[in-house]
């Protein structure tokens, strides 16, 4: 299946996941007060995750302050709150992304190598920024688990992209 990219200054269509620990669902795209970073991870099988996600909860008060943090898989219910229970995540938890969801973020999709690894089909990491008005504005998206943005520079873009009004870039 042929990979789309995202749609720089486009809005999401707007999609609503459960989240672990809340009766209300999380939105993704749509009209909102503040900006969200919206975070897809592969699951609970990924160590490489785990890792990334420890440090953006280490983070979580600096980043708060400037956006909503959204974190997403296609984990099942038990499986995110497994994850949240053994890690202490603080963040808004998401699960049950599905296959048609993962390709309208223009995510890549594997399917799991063994059923070592997990047992269903899952997204690749990406990161999204994305304004109060549902559109993107800045994409990070990876093919495979080793290739992640350094939180600390990517919170820093956004600051700056935030404060400064920046126009997205790469839109074509």
């Amino acid at each position: 299946m042929t990979h789309a990219k995202p749609k720089i200054n486009a809005p999401i269509t707007p999609f609503s996941l459960p989240v672990i620990d809340s009766d209300s669902p999380v939105t993704i795209g749509g009209a909102s007060e503040r900006w969200m970073m919206l975070f897809v991870y592969r699951g609970k099988h990924c160590p490489r995750c785990k890792r990334f996600l420890n440090k953006l909860n280490a983070a979580l008060a600096a980043w708060e302050d400037v956006v909503d943090v959204v974190v997403i898989s296609a984990d099942t219910k038990e499986k995110a709150a497994a994850d949240k229970a053994e890690f202490g995540w603080d963040f808004t938890l998401g699960y049950g992304l599905t296959e048609p969801q993962m390709r309208a973020l223009g995510l890549y999709v594997s399917t799991p190598l063994s059923e070592a690894e997990t047992t269903a089909t899952f997204a690749e990491p990406g990161s999204f920024g994305i304004r109060p008005d549902g559109s993107l504005m800045l994409v990070d998206i990876s093919n495979g688990p080793a290739a992640r943005p350094d939180l600390e520079e990517l919170l820093d873009g956004m600051i700056f992209n935030i404060e400064n009004n920046r126009p997205a870039r790469g839109t074509a």
